[in-house]
């Protein structure tokens, strides 16, 4: 049986991207930082060019690589810092209500769970000095409980600081080089073929550029949303948490789980003496609501369109990489389906084009 070129084509590029998805499979936990790395380094690389085409050549590129990563940093801790805010005002607070949400809680829940033929007996008061020992607990003694923690979780915790000194290191090494690394994985192809890569390298840059405004949209918009939606509520802690929750929707399912519990815990204390009901449909309608939009329009439409998937390929992505490559594959998701996308898209083409051929 004789194949054509495209075939040949479509076999070649097919053995090299399963051999790529085996490796990143098997090496999952030692590339995350590196993936990381590199794809804040593709999103940040545009601003280090343009920086040096601001200087030009009169400013080296080490010079813009730094601001741009210190820019990332304190953009970063920025976004960090909103959750200070909320633990400030939020522990004097805990001190104060907590007694009383540990009272609401049990007349509420308990009677709800008997009336069901579920009967739990809580001692109150053993738990109430059990918490509020720790919250009044001095600093000392609250970071003695947190390096006591460090020591059980070692291993954790090597990770967690290993991965935030070694991504900044390798966005640092790849900004610097990212024109020459792009240049050397270029030579790698045949010249025959590079024409034709560099089509497709241009086309997945393109669908790649789309993805991150329309990602970008999608968070200005929640963090616009879930701020006025709490502020509506009267949270008084509605703008920090509103804003944290918007942003770190970046990161699919953990920013939102962490915005949610924030808001919970916020709106529980704040709004204890009114009992449980309160704060509770606040959170479900605002977080509802909130994540129904997001996950059904927002980034099926300004992220999965403007890519070129449909909605539904969108969700399967998302639940597909995360399966297959945990963490990591959450979020390489969407920019690894639209890079797939491309590739589909010219297959799709070429074989086309060799069925009229052998017409």
């Amino acid at each position: 049986m004789q194949f054509t070129p495209a075939q040949k084509r479509f076999v070649a590029w097919s053995l090299i991207a399963g051999l790529a998805v085996l490796a990143l499979w098997l090496l999952a936990p030692v590339l995350a930082p590196f993936v990381v790395a590199a794809v804040l380094a593709y999103a940040l690389t545009p601003l280090v060019d343009w920086l040096d085409d601001v200087g030009r050549g009169r400013v080296p590129r080490l010079a813009a690589v730094v601001v741009v990563e210190l820019l990332f940093v304190v953009v970063l801790f920025s976004v960090l810092l909103l959750i200070v805010p909320i633990f400030a005002k939020e522990l004097p607070l805990m001190r104060e209500q907590f007694p009383v949400l540990l009272d609401s809680v049990n007349t509420t829940v308990k009677p709800w769970l008997a009336q069901w033929g579920i009967r739990v007996s809580l001692d109150v008061a053993s738990i109430k000095g059990f918490v509020m020992k720790y919250l009044n607990a001095n600093v000392e003694d609250a970071l003695g409980s947190v390096l006591a923690s460090l020591k059980l979780g070692g291993s954790v915790a090597f990770a967690i600081i290993g991965n935030a000194i070694l991504i900044p290191v390798a966005l640092f090494y790849l900004l610097m080089d990212w024109d020459r690394f792009v240049n050397q994985v270029r030579d790698l192809v045949p010249p025959r073929m590079r024409a034709g890569v560099d089509g497709f390298l241009a086309e997945a840059d393109a669908v790649l550029g789309q993805y991150l405004r329309g990602q970008l949209l999608v968070m200005v918009i929640l963090a616009v949303a879930y701020s006025v939606g709490l502020a509506l509520f009267g949270l008084d802690l509605a703008l920090p948490i509103g804003i944290f929750t918007g942003l770190a929707i970046s990161v699919p399912y953990l920013g939102f789980g962490v915005g949610l519990v924030l808001a919970t815990f916020a709106g529980l204390l704040e709004f204890s003496s009114g009992g449980l009901v309160y704060p509770l449909v606040m959170v479900a309608v605002v977080y509802g609501v909130g994540q129904l939009v997001e996950s059904l329009y927002l980034t099926p439409r300004l992220v999965g369109e403007r890519i070129g998937l449909h909605p539904l390929a969108v969700i399967f992505a998302l639940l597909a990489f995360g399966q297959l490559f945990g963490f990591v594959g959450v979020l390489i998701a969407l920019p690894a389906s639209a890079v797939l996308l491309v590739a589909v898209r010219r297959m799709r083409t070429g074989y086309l084009a060799s069925r009229l051929y052998l017409g």
